[in-house]
């Protein structure tokens, strides 16, 4: 199932709607004290501000501030539950739609995002955050270090419900042990369709994606943050050894937050890092697939060391290949030219220094 984006016309339409929603919202409340304090809290214009700053503004206490804050919340919450906010029913009713289609709770930057823009303004965000609170078929689910800011349809659960079920998603996720498609994700666990659970992981803080795969945030394949990640990602997707010069261009097109990097610079990180290994011209693969870093004369001569024995050339040349990818003429040249290498039979061979024993 899809997540559902609206039209650029609906989502123009919706920001206008939501525009006029908040500012009918602020014609509710009479005193401009209580205007300043309601806008500044929830940045329905500018930066969110903190109770002290709004105090030194205001020449009040902290905690008057919240007790004020506290105050005129409920007092908007009850003209809106009695009808005499009209236009917060017709932003709430698009916010449920949304939230219905796409798996019943959202961060507040998804749900902004599918909304009004691809690129939503933080006053957006907070006007969407903003129309969560009142609302009385809407919850919020308060940003802190493990949650971000979301909204969800009240019907549903409350906030502790909500939070308690993304616990549950990185506890499995955490139990898991690797990164995992939201299908299976689903399967692991008893929630109605992916998109709940995908919209209830988007809420964690201790989880990342990429490509709908979910992991733990520090896993570097779902949450790359340097180039060295990037490169083990888009090699462990791919799943074979690459070319530097392509690495850097797949990782131009990729989804990746940060993809414009240099082929000198890609070529630069994959030297440096151990889980990279050069097998041949500008052919890199992953240290965990199996592959072994050296010349062409080291590996044969692990191979040979690893046999114990005198093998054909074909059989040394398909065991290297396991390790390198080059020519086949460059390991018999190898073979034939080296002095650690010795025929010991018809295009059989073993190392010189087995054989002197």
């Amino acid at each position: 199932m899809e997540i559902q984006v609206m039209s650029e016309p609906a989502q123009q339409n919706t920001a206008a709607t939501l525009k006029k929603a908040v500012e009918d919202i602020l014609r509710v409340i009479e005193q401009e004290r209580e205007r300043e304090i309601i806008t500044r809290r929830f940045g329905l214009f500018d930066r969110r501000e903190t109770l002290e700053q709004i105090g030194e503004l205001l020449g009040i206490t902290r905690e008057r501030v919240r007790q004020l804050e506290k105050a005129i919340l409920i007092r908007l919450k009850i003209a809106a539950d009695e009808g005499k906010i009209p236009a917060i029913h017709d932003v709430e009713r698009l916010i449920i739609r949304d939230l219905s289609e796409n798996g019943r709770v959202a961060r507040v930057q998804d749900l902004a995002t599918r909304l009004v823009t691809t690129a939503p303004s933080a006053q957006t965000k907070a006007h969407v955050a903003f129309i969560g609170e009142l609302s009385p078929k809407l919850i919020v689910i308060n940003e802190n270090d493990n949650y971000y800011l979301g909204v969800g349809i009240a019907e549903y659960g409350d906030e502790k419900k909500v939070r308690a079920s993304v616990d549950d998603i990185v506890k499995t996720i955490k139990k898991h042990g690797e990164p995992v498609g939201i299908e299976q994700l689903h399967d692991m666990l008893s929630y109605e369709n992916p998109n709940q659970v995908r919209a209830l992981a988007s809420l964690s803080k201790l989880l990342a994606s990429l490509k709908d795969v979910w992991g733990l945030v520090k896993w570097p394949t779902v949450n790359p943050k340097n180039i060295r990640d990037k490169i083990y990602v888009i090699l462990a997707d791919g799943g074979k050894p690459l070319h530097f010069s392509d690495i850097a261009k797949t990782i131009k097109q990729s989804d990746f937050k940060r993809k414009d990097v240099t082929t000198q610079a890609i070529h630069n990180e994959l030297i440096k890092d151990k889980r990279f290994v050069l097998i041949g011209r500008g052919i890199y693969a992953l240290d965990e697939w199996g592959y072994s870093k050296g010349t062409v004369s080291d590996i044969i001569t692990k191979v040979l060391k690893k046999a114990g024995e005198p093998l054909h050339r074909d059989e040394i040349v398909k065991r290297v290949l396991k390790s390198r990818q080059v020519k086949e003429t460059t390991i018999l040249l190898n073979l034939q030219s080296k002095s650690e290498f010795k025929r010991v039979a018809k295009a059989t061979y073993t190392l010189a220094e087995v054989d002197g024993k």
